[in-house]
């Protein structure tokens, strides 16, 4: 039987020392119900609770281990850095190599800055194509998350082409008046959007593929006519690929759609575990930033010695030969095992893969968008979460959340998955049969 106590014990103490007892939202376990396991250790595909239980691991930190927790070559690396210090807030050899390695990977950049997390990416990638273009308004997507920046916390107004409003209190009005929310995949929108406000759009930012409102690929074409409509407006294409950069292929979802933005943002992956971030683009757009131009961004522990060397570490075994052939394979095999079992116990389910990335929505429609999205079954998702957690498999605890596979994942790990999923979705049938979805 699983033991919870010790984590039932964290939990309340936690939440006397910590808002909610978390410092990140979405760890709380709000959108599952229950109190979140306290994990004390991870190995390969496998995470380890307080209380001695093991489960095989589809959070992965959230998208940055790619090659599995403790990773040899990764651990490696941390040791020898370690060992000459944590920080010096002065230039490395390592940023260099990491740079280098990003450059290489992604034609569309140029030059690169390191900060220390994807929040900070894509708010100075803002700031600099505002800086860029002399303009203010930016265009987001619903259900794209961006980070908690002022300009990213804002939802719709009152019809597809308003001004945002604040999502968040503490964002000014004023801030969020200056972001233009758009329903992701949506062309016309975007359309729509150019030729009323087409000459004050700074910058359109998007993930290529969201990953925030659950697993969403873009529509045939989206991405491409945001490249075309920036460019006749003297705008920039921004990508958000801290999810999907380095996921996706070497040069992440951009390479997979065949579309360049202007700058794109990092993160995750490229620190191998620990915090890191980046943004980078053209050559003439990044040498706006200081001090070689006039837009201030700077961060002490930014190209943080220990980071650099864990995510050298990480894209240099990515770089090895089949490596995303055997991502993608072990994504597809997944996705068709579970859509199987789902349709074995009758429930209707809908799963968006693409790459290592994957998404179970309980619904009988296609999701292609925050409202698509939010009509699945979120209940149905909490039964299914906990039936999974108790058959040993750490789900995402949220539906709108991405599952994401590592190279440690084994072909076995698959397989178990896939037949608790099979004793899951039994378990909720006969919800399923009474009130449909």
């Amino acid at each position: 039987m699983r033991r919870i106590s010790r984590s039932q014990q964290l939990y309340e103490r936690a939440c006397d020392l910590m808002p909610g007892g978390v410092n990140s939202p979405v760890r709380a376990f709000r959108a599952v119900g229950g109190d979140p396991l306290f994990i004390t250790r991870g190995e390969g595909s496998k995470i380890f609770d307080v209380d001695g239980n093991e489960y095989i691991d589809y959070v992965c930190s959230w998208g940055p281990l790619i090659l599995g927790h403790a990773h040899p070559a990764v651990v490696a690396a941390l040791e020898k850095a370690i060992r000459a210090g944590t920080s010096y807030g002065a230039p490395t050899e390592g940023e260099v190599a990491l740079a280098s390695l990003i450059v290489e990977a992604v034609p569309s950049v140029e030059r690169v800055r390191l900060v220390n997390s994807g929040t900070e990416a894509t708010m100075s990638a803002v700031r600099l194509a505002r800086a860029f273009t002399g303009r203010n308004k930016v265009i987001k997507f619903a259900g794209c998350y961006h980070g908690h920046a002022d300009t990213f916390l804002v939802q719709a107004g009152s019809g597809a082409l308003t001004m945002g409003v604040p999502s968040s209190p503490g964002v000014p009005a004023e801030i969020s008046g200056l972001t233009l929310v758009l329903p992701y995949n949506d062309i016309s929108a975007v359309e729509n959007a150019f030729e009323r406000f087409g000459q004050e759009i700074a910058a359109v930012i998007v993930e290529p593929v969201a990953g925030n409102m659950g697993i969403v690929p873009p529509r045939p074409g989206f991405l491409d006519t945001l490249r075309e409509l920036t460019s006749e407006a003297g705008s920039l294409l921004i990508f958000d690929e801290v999810i999907t950069g380095f996921r996706l292929g070497p040069g992440g979802a951009q390479q997979r759609f065949g579309v360049k933005p202007d700058l794109t943002c990092f993160g995750k992956i490229i620190g191998g575990g620990l915090p890191v971030g980046a943004y980078g683009g053209r050559a003439e757009i990044m040498q706006l930033v200081a001090p070689e131009g006039p837009v201030y961004q700077a961060g002490t522990l930014s190209g943080n010695p220990l980071a650099v060397q864990a995510g050298i570490a990480t894209l240099e075994q990515l770089r090895k030969p089949g490596v995303y052939e055997e991502l993608e394979e072990k994504g597809k095999r997944l996705a068709e095992g579970i859509g199987e079992a789902a349709a074995k116990a009758g429930v209707p389910v809908r799963i968006n893969q693409i790459g290592s990335l994957l998404s179970v929505f309980f619904t009988d429609r296609a999701v292609e968008d925050l409202d698509s999205a939010i009509r699945a079954d979120q209940d149905s998702y909490r039964q299914f979460f906990i039936s999974m957690l108790e058959e040993g498999i750490y789900l995402p605890p949220s539906q709108f959340e991405a599952w994401f596979i590592s190279l440690a994942h084994a072909w076995e790990d698959l397989e178990k998955t896939v037949a608790a999923a099979e004793k899951s979705f039994k378990k909720i049938e006969k919800k399923v049969c009474q009130n449909g979805l």
